[in-house]
């Protein structure tokens, strides 16, 4: 793993990474909400495992205003409310439909910026440090998106933008638009990316190499499945997100016997070298520096543990090449 610099007023057991082609640093592990806060977990689970996670030297919370319509960013927001803010990277997305209104989604001007302010108020927050276009929206022109984004950064209620699951050639339009236009361009994606799930590599990297964007990646752990909890053959276990109805319509796709199969025999390539399947999973996704964060769902202060603990194991050239061919790109 690339960098090992660590704030010396930081008791901190995670690492730092330039986000992109920027000065902002953010904790390689990163705390998510997608499924998990404002969600699964109530308020005060949520204000303790933020604590317990920026007291470990996470600054990085990612959340939307889509997930579970608003209710990630005001649990969030009334989490991060007692720490310092200029120590938290607080990053939020827009897109999805928020209402029936046929305005109240997309990547127009309009939406743009009516959801940074309700992102705002639901946050508690001035500002965000990273404003995300949470999918591409083809029915607004790119330099209307591009320039209220550019808006935003100038009035200073968004400090960068970045994007979400853009495919390659809309990550090279944009940073080109932009660059040719001198708009402020985005820094930064959050794609899909685990060992099952390893398509960012074959044009999405390269691309956002070239235009000095960083991967902020989400579902490093597969929903779960990669930690190994989900034996093949036998009931989800209780407490689990594929054994709740309300939570397992994206952990499905992981569950056939071949994923489940495979996760175990990552199980037990892990305990070969001493670890843990999740550290092995992280690992994997972060032995490339341009991914500067996995942004992990954890529900408990256990689950948040094991993924800070992948922090420090360095997967070596031998391990890396049984994990290529146990999960082939």
């Amino acid at each position: 793993m690339r960098e090992r610099s660590r704030p010396s007023c930081y008791n901190a057991a995670v690492l730092y990474r330039p986000l992109g082609a920027s000065g902002l640093k953010v904790s390689v592990i990163g705390l998510g909400s997608w499924l998990t806060i404002g969600n699964a977990i109530d308020q005060a689970a949520t204000a303790n495992l933020v604590a317990a996670a920026f007291a470990a030297g996470v600054n990085l919370f990612d959340t939307a205003d889509v997930y579970n319509h608003g209710e990630g960013e005001r649990a969030l927001g009334a989490a991060v409310r007692g720490l310092p803010r200029h120590r938290l990277v607080l990053a939020t997305k827009c897109f999805f439909p928020m209402s029936d209104d046929p305005n109240d989604r997309g990547l127009s001007r309009k939406h743009v910026h009516e959801s940074l302010f309700a992102s705002l108020r639901r946050l508690q927050t001035d500002y965000v440090d990273l404003y995300q276009c949470h999918r591409f929206d083809p029915e607004t022109p790119l330099l209307e998106t591009a320039r209220a984004m550019h808006d935003l950064i100038g009035r200073g209620h968004v400090l960068y933008w970045g994007t979400s699951q853009w495919p390659a050639e809309r990550l090279a339009e944009v940073v080109d638009l932009c660059r040719r236009e001198h708009l402020h361009p985005p820094i930064a994606n959050q794609p899909l990316y685990n060992l099952f799930d390893r398509g960012i590599e074959a044009a999405v990297l390269p691309t956002s190499a070239r235009c000095g964007l960083g991967q902020l990646v989400y579902s490093p752990l597969a929903q779960g499945v990669l930690t190994g909890k989900y034996a093949p053959g036998a009931p989800p276990p209780a407490g689990s997100r594929a054994a709740d109805p309300a939570q397992n319509r994206f952990v499905d796709r992981y569950l056939s016997p071949a994923h489940l199969a495979r996760a175990q025999q990552l199980v037990a390539l892990a305990g070969a070298h001493g670890a843990t399947a999740t550290q092995l999973a992280l690992a994997f996704c972060l032995r490339d520096p341009q991914v500067a964060a996995v942004l992990v769902g954890a529900r408990t202060q256990d689950q948040l543990a094991a993924s800070l603990a992948a922090v420090d194991f360095t997967l070596d050239a031998a391990l890396r090449r049984q994990l290529d061919e146990l999960f082939p790109a």
